[in-house]
């Protein structure tokens, strides 16, 4: 290879004004994917949305996801671009740091995330799944997404926070949806009334929450994740303080919840759409017993690893990832410069068919020896991101949903009816607009 000055640099491909417009400004929170394909096929690889006050590039494939996301010149900064969206509803996650200050924490809530912490999360959410689906015996129809997130909203409580939320999960799940609607608000001002004066008075009423269960969790110690974190140290022994064992907290409970709901609400569609599929998956839980599993058991469950595999690849939570560059950068010989907003997107790159056969096709196989089509790039599937960012909860949230499903295909057969697709709000989170209705039978 010649030295970088030596080699000719091409002027990123710019789209045009009114192309931009109908994209940022139309449908894509509700479709994603249409207009990404349609840059990438009369752009290429990399594409330049020039609106004066921003800059954002748009870079396609899984060599760009691998540049971007594992970030070996450290120059892409994931605080800047999630900061701008949603800082001042979720200030100072894990995602909201860059560098440094970002392995700190992320070493310090790792302890929260190792096997020996999953494997108590696995025998204490199992009796509770069993007695939520249970109380659904009644249902011949049910809306999936809002009683998947009322479930791991529960979860979430139980597990993160040792309390069971009762009466108040009606007003829990309303002060995350507040918070979530008011990160992709575009009045950020806080009028009363409006959805981002809802979503900063719904994190100073979570800030008084978790900080007073904080203080009972550092008298009285639990193994739930609050109180992990609350005395998880690193090597050399330092600890979160208390606003940021909270800010991390809040931050959690939004992902673990809503990112879950996403992925169950995902599955359900494809096995209730595939139903050769779903009996697939019976047949291995029922081997294994109608009982709540172990860690370890949960892991002996193959058709429903690659059933949730193929759900994130079509329907991935998030979408888009976005950067910001910190120093020029290039990418096939075109220079980016400091300053512009990069974007890679999982969900174009899990349906190029340059790497993945009939992209469009509910296909869990594709996964399996010897296909393994998601070996044939490291960046070619990445729901969970990648790199230093790489989701800490990704373990977790797979426990979560094969817990799950595991007791849903015992005590029921679901089903949508012919010709249904289910409808996807793509942006802030992936999710069904019309909620997924499907239609239950019980088994037993």
């Amino acid at each position: 290879m010649p030295p970088p000055a030596a080699r000719a640099v091409r002027p990123l491909p710019r789209s045009g004004r009114l192309e931009m417009l109908r994209q940022l400004l139309g449908g894509m929170r509700v479709d994603m994917l249409s207009p990404l394909r349609e840059l990438h096929e009369r752009h290429g690889n990399a594409v330049l949305h020039d609106a004066g006050l921003v800059r954002m590039v748009h870079l396609f494939g899984p060599d760009a996801n691998r540049l971007v996301l594992l970030d070996r010149g450290g120059i892409f900064s994931a605080r800047k671009p999630w900061n701008a969206i949603m800082g001042r509803i979720f200030p100072n996650g894990l995602l909201l740091r860059d560098g440094e200050e970002h392995k700190h924490h992320r070493r310090i809530m790792h302890e929260a995330f190792k096997r020996p912490a999953l494997r108590a999360y696995a025998e204490r959410m199992g009796p509770a799944i069993g007695a939520t689906l249970d109380g659904w015996r009644g249902k011949r129809s049910l809306r999936a997404f809002p009683a998947f997130k009322a479930l791991t909203l529960d979860l979430a409580a139980s597990i993160f926070v040792g309390i069971d939320l009762g009466a108040g999960a009606a007003r829990i799940n309303g002060v995350f949806e507040d918070l979530v609607a008011a990160s992709m608000s575009r009045l950020r001002l806080p009028i009363p009334g409006l959805e981002f004066e809802r979503g900063l008075r719904g994190r100073r009423f979570l800030v008084r929450y978790f900080g007073e269960l904080l203080q009972k969790k550092r008298a009285n110690g639990g193994d739930d994740m609050l109180s992990r974190l609350a005395r998880a140290e690193n090597e050399r022994g330092q600890r979160l303080a208390d606003a940021e064992v909270v800010d991390h907290m809040i931050f959690l409970m939004m992902a673990a919840h809503d990112t879950t709901t996403s992925t169950l609400c995902s599955l359900a569609y494809e096995l209730a759409a595939h139903p050769e599929w779903q009996e697939r998956v019976r047949e291995e839980s029922r081997a294994l017993g109608a009982a709540p599993l172990s860690l370890e058991d949960l892991e002996r469950l193959p058709s429903l690893g690659l059933a949730m595999r193929e759900a994130l690849r079509l329907h991935p939570p998030l979408p888009v990832i976005p950067r910001v560059a910190e120093a020029d950068f290039e990418f096939e010989d075109h220079r980016v410069p400091a300053g512009t907003m990069v974007v890679v997107a999982p969900i174009h790159t899990h349906h190029m068919p340059e790497w993945w056969s009939a992209p469009f096709r509910f296909d869990p196989a594709r996964f399996a020896p010897p296909r393994a089509e998601d070996q044939r790039h490291t960046h070619s599937w990445i729901p969970f991101g990648g790199g230093p960012h790489h989701c800490i909860g990704l373990r977790f949230a797979e426990l979560q949903v094969k817990s799950i499903v595991h007791q849903l295909v015992q005590r029921y057969r679901w089903s949508v009816p012919d010709g249904y697709r289910m409808p996807v709000q793509q942006a802030p989170i992936a999710k069904p607009r019309d909620g997924l209705p499907l239609d239950l039978e019980p088994l037993q």
